[in-house]
Order: C-alpha cells, then structure tokens, then sequence
C-alpha cells in the first residue's frame, strides 16, 4: 500500500462496456462534454453522437463498430474505446479489452440483461481486467440499490462493492453519498453536483453503507479488520489505497450510480479512474510485456477508410514511437508507419510521436492484421494476445449483382474480414457462391450494408444450399457403352460395371476384377473418373456417397478405344444404372450444443422440437451459474435461422456451436418437397 495511487500513470486506455442499449454511448458523449473535448453532448436518437457515428450505426442506432474517443481530465489524457453491447458484435470488444487500464461496464436495473452482463463481465474476469460497474440510468430506479446490487451480483464472481448511494427525495433520486469521502452530492443537470450536508436519514444510511463497504474490503486487509472490530476510524488515505489496490487485484469490483443522459456522476467516474485505475506499466506486465527501450504496440482494430486507407488502431504498450518507423509484428510480418493519428471519433489528428500508454492509429501498414503485437526492435516480438472469433451462427450466400464485379467483391469481403474478422468467408465449389458467415441477423445485415456503401459492391443473397446427397438401397450390374463414329477415328468404349450400397459413411470405392484384358489396364483409369463423374448428380438431383463400383468386364476397340471413351461409357453405365438401385435422399445431421440462461431452456427445448431436433438431454453449464447446456441432433436445413429464435427466446444472450454428425435418410413428403425444391432451383 506504500504506493501513492493517486499520481498520474501515463495515459490510460479505458474500455466502455456493457449490456445492448445500457447507454454506453451515451456515457461517452457525457464523460467528452464534462471534460471539455466537446462543446456539447451529442445525442444516439439523433445521430449527432461522437460514438456510433458510421451510417451503418445511425441507421439503426445502435453500436455496429468500436468508437475510440479521447479526452483530458485534471491533467491526465484519457482514451475511452466505446464498444458495441450486442453479443453480434463483440469481437470488437474482446480484441479491445486485453490493452486497457480498465473497464467500466455499464448497465441498468434490469434483470433480463443480467445474462448479456455476466458474459461481459467474464470476459474481463478471465483476462483479469480491472473494472468499474457504472450503474446508468439511475434517475429511473424503481428499487433500494441494495435490492439491486442483489439482483446484479450474481453476474460478478467477485463482490460488487458499492462506492455510492442515492439520497432519495421521495421516489426519485436527488443525488448520492460518496462512501469513501463520506459527501453528499445533489445532482445538477448537465453541470457539476454540488456537495450538501450530510444529515437525518441519510447519515444513517451511509454508517450503514460505508461500513458494510468497509467489511469487503477489510476481507483482504488484515489492518483494516482489526481496526472495524476494534471500532477504529480508519484514515481515508488508507480507505482510498485498498480500494485502488483491490480494484487492480481484480478482488473486487466498485459501482458507482449516474445517470449518463443528465451527465450526472461522470465527474465522480473520472476521478474514481484518475486515482484508482492502474496505468500502461501495470497493463504491459498484466501481458506478459517484457521491459525493453524498443516500442512495443498491440493492434486492437483494423479500419479500411474510402479516402484514407488502412489504419490500424494499436495502444502503445512501451517505449516510444515516431513517425515513419519500421515495425516488426508478432505475425511475421514488417511494415513501416505512414502517419500516426491521435483517435476521437470521426476526427482523427496527426502528431510526430507516440508514448507508452498512448491509443493511436497507424497509418498505411498493409501487412498487419487485428491481434498483432508490434516492436520496432530488430526482431519480431511474441504475440501478447490471441483473440479467436467465436464459431459462427447464420450463413448467407452471396454473389454480385453484376458479375463483372466478383473480383472487387471478393476483395472487399477481404477487406471486411480484416476490419472485423468474426465474419468468415467459405467458397462453395459446388454452386460457385461465396458463403458469408456472421454472429447473427443484423452481423450479416450491417455487413452487405458495408459492402454496398463503402465498397460499392451490390450483391444478391440467399439462405446458402443445404448439403444434400443421395445414396442407394439395391445392388445392380449394368453395362455402360459408348459407341461413336464420326469420320477417321471413332470413339469406343465398353464397361460392365457392378453397383453396390455400402454402409452409411463408408463413402466410395472402386475396384475392378477384369480377366483376359477386356479392359486394358491403361484404360481402368478412365474408368474411375467416369465412375465419379456419373456420381456427381445422382437421379435425384444430388451427388451420390456410400457406393462401391467394381469394374467386372468390357471390351475395347484395338483403333477407337481412348481414355476418354471409357470414361464416358463409365459415366453412362452409373447413370443408367442409378435410377434402378432404388435412390433415397440423405441430409446432414449436425450435434447442436446451445448455451442459455435457465429460465430460457423450456423455450429452447421447444424451439428444437419445431425443428425437428432430438433433444440427447441437457445440464447446467460448468462455471456459469444460471445457466445451462442443451444438446440436440438437429437436420443442417433446420439449423439456418436458429440463432434468430434463440436470441430473441433468451434476451440476445444465448448462443450455439455445431458440428457434422451424419447423413440421415429423408423420405416421404419431406424428401418430395426437397427434391422439386432443388429442381425449380437448378
């Protein structure tokens, strides 16, 4: 504790998180205007917001990307990242997280957000992030705050500790009781509260308060539980480096009430994060950094501007870093610096320099992707971070509108990957579609929005096809000939050909037991790929699997006979014989594994069972209390919308992986229905 806690650290990098539409933004906005950095404080509904600000955002006023801000406060520089609640757009968040000083999670009274709140608050738990919880909206509470904090705690795995509490003028809430300075504060709109007399009622309860956050924090501070037992007063100086030093152990977790649409309570934020958070030193060891005079930088995000080119935002871990220098990435790859801006919103400014702890954009370095660590050393530093994309949910199959454009769509679906690589994109060999995979409905809605406003590629999309195949249920020998003669050589080719079924997964084999040479050895080849080309679109529109085909006889012609002649009477034998081996379709079945809050689970298991899934059983989720594990098999063509039913039965916080099972036979009116379906199609 001999630490003063209360000195500058260098610039700080603080992450702005929390629930979908907990005014996160909104905190933004009030934290730049308090500060100085804007005149006023703009507004999401209107779209005058410093966050929020891409087209793609203000059309659905919501965060579709992450928003860099910076600002001073009492002589500290400050970059706020605002980042997107909905769980479609986390990766922004998670690649972030890893290089701030601290967080603040901001949420609300509202129990059906506590799923979306303790997935970010595990996020930060797991990368041991310091973090504030600022309880927004307080203005609107309609309960105690110690029947709040019980609602909320649940999400935490350390103890919410509170920081404040309201002073009440009937039902609304007037203002707060600062615990640690033991003040009164009465809320002013849009100005600085101002500090009133602590008396009545609400002395009592911040005795009450203080001494309960009192009791939290003596849990780790021996001292301090003598001196509460031994009815001690306690020296605030004291009071004020356990909760600094606690904060940054990640033992506990302080909340402070505002209300971020009046700006009330963000100055007491600011200063809670000038004393308490820890600086760019202590986040650079919390990475495992080691201590060099070279600079040392960590790619958070990768921007693509229609005029300024790649920029990609880094926080300055160590050293510092000029204009113009060369850099080494954790990735292999080099790369020299065009331009080193300092970020607020939309209006970026160029500077010469940076230093540890600074957050900036470099400009112009092409090789570098979301997730490196930079030096400028001679060699190339070790990843600090590896952020994996969570598996995809919802697919949309996409090709350009005019086709002269498929170079330059696959090049901004390059370029979108990079700016956010939880899209995935998959070629499909079998309809020459590209297949793009997103985090949900509006991931994939915002991101053909992209592709047609900022890269100026109009493209068509459609649910992708559905992997279907087909196999057989009776043996057959039949006889492929091909016979033609057209003037000088002709083309001949015989084949006897016997057809089989194997078991379900067994795929496909080719054998040949030929005597006396009816086929020539050099044509037995040809055979084969005539075999396969006759299984790539069985009778019922789809290739075929799980057949064994023995080549048994044939003939040949000493002059006419060419590898391309078996393999046409191969291609015709299969296709004559298919249609008598008593097809039958074969969809995939995937293992479907979804995680929700328990009160979801009825809902889910109902969902499955509209989808024809097998539900194998379910539990509680390892770890995560309140919430459990479904498993199911379910068919691929029941999957594609899933993830909409599911958010919307579980507040936006439930997910699914998947994984191929098998082929499964599909008969009946369901498999009519397929196969006119995919021959309209064709």
């Amino acid at each position: 504790m001999g630490q003063d806690v209360r000195s500058p650290r260098g610039p700080r990098c603080i992450a702005l998180v929390g629930p979908f539409q907990s005014g996160k933004t909104t905190l933004l906005e009030a934290i730049l205007a308090r500060t100085g950095a804007i005149r006023n404080a703009g507004s999401v509904d209107a779209g005058t917001s410093v966050g929020d600000a891409s087209p793609e955002a203000r059309r659905h006023k919501m965060g579709t990307g992450l928003t860099a801000a910076t600002t001073d406060f009492m002589g500290d520089s400050y970059t706020f990242l605002d980042c997107p609640g909905s769980i479609e757009f986390a990766h922004d968040m998670r690649a972030a997280i890893p290089a701030v000083d601290a967080a603040v999670v901001v949420c609300e009274a509202d129990e059906k957000k506590l799923p979306q709140l303790q997935i970010i608050l595990r996020e930060l738990e797991d990368l041991g992030i310091p973090r504030f919880l600022f309880l927004n909206k307080i203005d609107r509470a309609n309960k105690r705050i110690r029947e709040t904090l019980a609602t909320l705690q649940p999400a935490s795995r350390i103890p919410l500790v509170l920081r404040q509490i309201p002073i009440w003028n009937g039902d609304l809430i007037a203002g707060f009781v600062d615990l640690a300075l033991e003040r009164a504060f009465v809320y002013r709109e849009h100005k600085a509260s101002e500090v009133v007399a602590l008396q009545g009622g609400d002395l009592d309860r911040e005795k009450e308060a203080r001494f309960s956050m009192l009791e939290k924090l003596a849990d780790h501070d021996d001292a301090l539980m003598e001196q509460l037992l031994e009815d001690i007063t306690p020296p605030r100086d004291a009071i004020f480096d356990d909760l600094a030093r606690e904060l940054r152990e990640g033992l506990i977790c302080p909340v402070l009430l505002g209300s971020a649409l009046r700006e009330n309570g963000v100055l007491r934020l600011m200063k809670a994060l000038r004393h308490e958070s820890p600086g760019v030193a202590d986040t650079a060891k919390r990475l495992g950094a080691a201590s060099a005079k070279d600079a040392l930088a960590y790619v958070f995000k990768t921007l693509h501007l229609q005029h300024g080119g790649k920029l990609s935002l880094a926080r300055i871990l160590a050293g510092h870093l000029d204009d113009g220098a060369t850099l080494q990435s954790s990735s292999g790859e080099t790369g020299r610096v065009s331009g080193i801006l300092s970020v607020n919103g939309a209006h970026d400014s160029k500077r010469a320099s940076a230093n540890a702890g600074d957050t900036v954009a470099l400009g112009k370095l092409d090789t570098i992707k979301t997730g490196d660590t930079l030096s400028s050393g001679k060699t190339a530093p070790k990843a600090l971070v590896s952020v994996e994309p969570t598996p995809p949910v919802l697919a949309l199959s996409l090709s350009a509108t005019d086709r002269k454009d498929d170079v330059k769509l696959g090049q901004a679906l390059l370029r979108l990957n990079e700016e956010d690589p939880s899209l995935t994109m998959i070629h499909n060999p079998r309809t020459h579609d590209i297949v793009l995979w997103g985090q949900g409905e509006m991931h994939l809605r915002v991101a053909l929005e992209r592709l047609r406003e900022r890269f100026g590629v109009n493209v068509k999309s459609q649910p992708p096809s559905i992997g279907y195949q087909e196999t057989i249920r009776k043996s057959i020998t039949q006889r492929g000939r091909h016979k033609k003669q057209s003037g000088g050589h002709g083309q001949f080719g015989d084949v006897v050909l016997e057809i089989k079924p194997m078991p379900r997964g067994g795929g496909f084999e080719f054998h040949e037991r030929v005597v006396g040479g009816a086929v020539p050895r050099n044509y037995i080849g040809a055979v084969e790929e005539g075999v396969v080309d006759g299984l790539l679109r069985g009778p019922l529109g789809f290739p075929v699997i799980d057949v064994q085909v023995t080549l048994t006889d044939g003939s040949y012609h000493s002059v006419d006979s060419s590898d391309l002649a078996f393999r046409t009477a191969a291609r015709i034998g299969v296709s004559e014989a298919l249609p008598q081996c008593q097809p039958v379709l074969l969809e995939p079945i995937h293992v479907v594994e979804i995680v929700c809050p328990t009160d979801a689970t009825a809902r889910i298991n109902a969902i499955l069972s509209g989808r024809r899934g097998q539900i194998l059983g379910f539990d509680t989720r390892d770890g995560w209390p309140g919430w459990d594990r479904v498993r199911a098999m379910m068919p691929e063509a029941e999957i594609g919308e899933l993830i909409v039913e599911l958010r919307s039965a579980t507040a936006g916080a439930g997910s699914f992986t998947r994984a191929f099972d098998r082929m499964a036979e599909v008969t009946g009116r369901a498999a009519d229905q397929i196969i006119a379906a995919h021959g309209v199609a064709a």
